[in-house]
């Protein structure tokens, strides 16, 4: 299978996406905004290898089947009749939150290398958080990838939209 028969599907990395089909980061970046920053090449090495079409959908507030349609459309790939299940990473406030607890607060707005993935610095500042503190991330986007590399790393996480429209992640470091 060459790369530009790379079929687009759920489960599809953004890295591998664009390098089959490059004419599709101005689609992925209309569509969900913050994905912009792949135009830096290290953040594509890093991020666009971790973050999955699923992951596009959420940051996006879309639809993942409306997402790969879109995609399969505009690369002449049939559309798929199956709907996908869109994970809902917003929830009820778990038991194990507490203001007090949060050591760490990032905000998107105030970062001050703006071609930085907010990934990134999260990642890098998460270093020095200590077993039972929160880590509070607040983005004007659902940072999908971020929340599930935190919980791949063994954090506990809880996501909320303010009245304000902006999301805040937190991220409980129980390892």
């Amino acid at each position: 299978m060459t790369e530009r028969n790379l079929e687009i599907t759920i489960s599809t990395k953004v890295n591998d996406l664009l390098t089959a089909y490059p004419e599709l980061e101005d689609t992925l970046i209309e569509i969900a905004p913050p994905f912009k920053k792949l135009r830096n090449r290290f953040l594509r090495k890093t991020i666009a290898k971790g973050a999955t079409l699923k992951h596009v959908s959420s940051v996006g507030g879309i639809s993942v089947t409306e997402l790969i349609n879109k995609l399969r459309t505009e690369v002449g790939q049939p559309l798929i009749i199956d709907s996908f299940e869109d994970e809902n990473y917003f929830s009820d406030q778990p038991e194990w939150f507490s203001p007090n607890k949060i050591t760490l607060s990032i905000n998107e707005s105030e970062i001050e290398e703006k071609n930085k993935m907010t990934l990134v610095v999260i990642l890098k500042e998460a270093k020095n958080v200590k077993k039972g503190e929160i880590i509070e991330l607040i983005t004007t986007f659902l940072p999908a990838p971020g929340i599930e590399k935190l919980k791949s790393k063994g954090y506990s996480t809880w996501t909320m939209k303010t009245d304000e429209g902006l999301v805040k992640s937190y991220f409980l470091k129980n390892t």
